[in-house]
Parts: C-alpha cells; sequence; structure tokens
C-alpha cells in the first residue's frame, strides 16, 4: 500500500498560478503510474493529468495542455502539479491518485486507480 497526502491549493484569481503537491509513503514510489484527477460539483472525476512509473511519458487532459505542467520526483517520493493561467472552470477538488502499472504505461480511468490522495480544493474567482 501507498499513502498519498496533499499540500496545497486555495482561492485565487482567474489568470493566476498555483501549486499542489503529493507526497507519498509506504511502498516504492517507483512501482506506480501516478495521475491527478479533478472533481467540480455535480460533475464526475475526470483526468487531468498522468505520468508513467519513471515520468518518461505525461499526458495531459486537452483543457489544461500548455496551462499545467505535471513531475514526479521518485527520489523525494512527491508528484507536483504546477497550474498557470487558471480559468474559473478549473475550479475543482484536486486528487493525487496511484496506480499499479507494467512499465511506462499511463491510465486515465478513475477505476484503474487504487490510492488516492484526501484532496485539495482550488476554487479560481474574481
Amino acid at each position: 500500500q501507498v499513502q498519498l497526502v496533499q499540500s496545497g491549493g486555495g482561492l485565487v484569481q482567474p489568470g493566476a498560478s498555483l501549486r499542489i503537491s503529493c507526497e507519498a509513503s509506504g511502498d516504492t514510489f517507483s512501482q506506480y503510474a501516478v495521475g491527478w484527477f479533478r472533481q467540480a460539483p455535480g460533475k464526475v472525476r475526470g483526468f487531468v493529468a498522468g505520468l508513467s512509473r519513471r515520468g518518461d511519458k505525461i499526458l495531459y487532459e486537452d483543457s489544461v495542455k500548455g496551462r499545467f505542467t505535471a513531475s514526479r520526483d521518485n527520489t523525494k517520493n512527491t508528484l507536483v502539479l504546477e497550474m498557470s493561467n487558471l480559468k474559473p472552470e478549473d475550479t475543482a477538488e484536486y486528487y493525487c491518485a496511484a496506480a499499479t502499472m507494467d512499465g511506462e504505461a499511463i491510465a486515465v480511468l478513475v477505476s484503474r486507480y487504487q490510492y488516492w490522495g484526501q484532496g485539495t480544493q482550488v476554487t479560481v474567482s474574481s
């Protein structure tokens, strides 16, 4: 098992930048592919970004491509999502997640991930 603890988030104005992070503990971190998901009120939890086990592959949802940067550091057991040019549509609770995976694959479905952070709220409003 791996435990994921998130930090960051908050209330920002449109166009602002924000950094959220996730720290992993427990099992060896590098055996997991990781992802970021978000869920707004009344909407299904959806994929934001994913990274393969070594970080060799990165995948972004179209609406955040060019604005969000996801990274992982397996020596520090950390995940970081850097968000820029934030829009009101980005308002949601954000979750980091981990999935057992072979090789350098990435999963985009919520059901594929076994372990989840507690979530952190990102609100973009003027």
